[in-house]
């Protein structure tokens, strides 16, 4: 009971990246915006899509996978990013002139210490 607990707060973060994922390959300027961007043009775009989709489909499949295997080390993984990303956009903020995008550092803040939390408890059930 409490690993199917635990394998449904695993994914749930993973929800809501994968369907930001999707949006960035099916509807790019609705997801941009949705994110405070505009959709950029030639390699930009190429980049700006690409990488994005794959940053919000990595995590998703990263929290997936540790709900499936009920191993901690795959949602590390996706707290990793999350965590990276919230880094990168303080910095962005404090050093290069970037707007403070507090709501998704809150956000992207949130979920690492969700995906870190559970994963703990992940790794503290019985084998």
């Amino acid at each position: 009971m409490k690993q199917n607990i635990l394998r449904i707060l695993a994914v749930i973060p993973g929800i809501p990246m994968l369907l930001n994922g999707i949006g960035f390959l099916t509807k790019p300027e609705e997801a941009a915006a949705s994110l405070g961007m505009d959709l950029l043009e030639g390699m930009g775009r190429s980049t700006q899509i690409g990488d994005t989709a794959s940053f919000f489909i990595g995590i998703s499949i990263l929290t997936i996978v540790g709900a499936i295997t009920v191993r901690g080390r795959w949602l590390y993984a996706a707290a990793l990013f999350l965590g990276l990303a919230a880094i990168s956009r303080l910095i962005a903020a404090l050093a290069l002139d970037a707007a403070m995008a507090t709501q998704f550092i809150g956000a992207e803040i949130v979920l690492t210490l969700w995906l870190c939390i559970v994963a703990y408890f992940i790794n503290r059930l019985p084998k």
